[in-house]
């Protein structure tokens, strides 16, 4: 199972912010998923506390985040 979580405006904007699925081969092909459909192109994404790309290969375990980019000084 992969762990999600939703950060910031992305928990409203998908309707959760934890959600366990079964483990897809990539990040991508999680994002295909339905329930991300609403997910913003720009979304910053992690693996495991690292940040990722949609080619990064997922394993059973791994936790997903996804944020809203930010920025500041």
């Amino acid at each position: 199972m992969i762990t999600v979580k939703c950060f910031a405006r992305y928990r409203a904007l998908l309707g959760f912010s934890d959600l366990s699925l079964p483990s897809p081969s990539t990040l991508g092909d999680l994002l295909a998923d339905p329930r991300f459909a609403a997910l913003p192109k720009d979304a910053l994404l992690a693996v495991n506390q690292s940040f990722a790309d949609r080619s990064t290969a997922l394993a059973d375990g791994d936790e997903v985040a996804l944020m809203p980019p930010v920025s500041g000084g």
